[in-house]
């Protein structure tokens, strides 16, 4: 059996290096998520992430291209994020499915008057300013919330099945209505600091399903 030599004091081994690393990127993106989600990406300027980061600017470039590179990385970290809290309200069994979408809206807009309604959804926010994003912006938006949509579109379809909604109705275009609403009522609420604007909108979508 071979002994591996002690490491030197004061010297991290490959491994603890490579986590180190990673710490870095994830907290990076991490802060990303949150100025983004408070400001946007034009008004975010990489000296106020790496301020709250507290990285300094060539470990960012260790990481990233630019801040055109980060913008996506980050926006591919919320979509993760994003996808596991509808995941986690919209596939449970146990509920009836529109109360499952009661549900994801009750815990947005508790995550927001966590935040006293300072951060919005990111998409929703880069959508916004739109025009003055880097080009794959566009597509990589359009993407994520057409997997959003299909998520939605599944709890509206055991709805259907359940007898609770008209069997004849489209649910990907009611999916779609869904997030062109809940975006807009998300952006209302961070204007007005208050949940009512996305209290309106559920009311609504729900009581004008056939």
């Amino acid at each position: 059996m071979t002994t591996l030599p002690p490491t030197r004091a004061g010297r991290r081994t490959r491994a603890e290096a490579s986590l180190a690393l990673i710490e870095t990127k994830e907290l990076l993106i991490r802060v990303g998520m949150e100025l983004l989600t408070e400001r946007g990406f034009t008004s975010t300027g990489l000296d106020a992430i790496l301020k709250r980061a507290t990285v300094p600017k060539g470990s960012f470039y260790h990481y990233f291209k630019n801040k055109e590179d980060f913008g996506l990385q980050v926006m591919q970290a919320y979509d993760e994020y994003f996808r596991k809290k509808l995941d986690r309200w919209l596939l449970d069994e146990r509920t009836e499915p529109l109360q499952r979408l009661r549900n994801f809206v009750e815990d947005a807009k508790q995550g927001m008057a966590r935040h006293s309604f300072s951060r919005g959804c990111l998409i929703g926010n880069f959508g916004q300013e739109v025009g003055a994003l880097p080009a794959p912006y566009r597509e990589a938006m359009n993407h994520i919330l057409q997997a959003w949509e299909f998520r939605v579109a599944n709890c509206l379809g055991a709805a259907q099945q359940r007898g609770t909604i008209a069997a004849d109705v489209d649910c990907q275009s009611l999916s779609t209505f869904f997030w062109i609403g809940w975006e807009g009522a998300v952006l209302r609420a961070k204007m007005m600091r208050k949940a009512e604007p996305m209290d309106v909108f559920l009311n609504g979508f729900v009581t004008g399903l056939p």
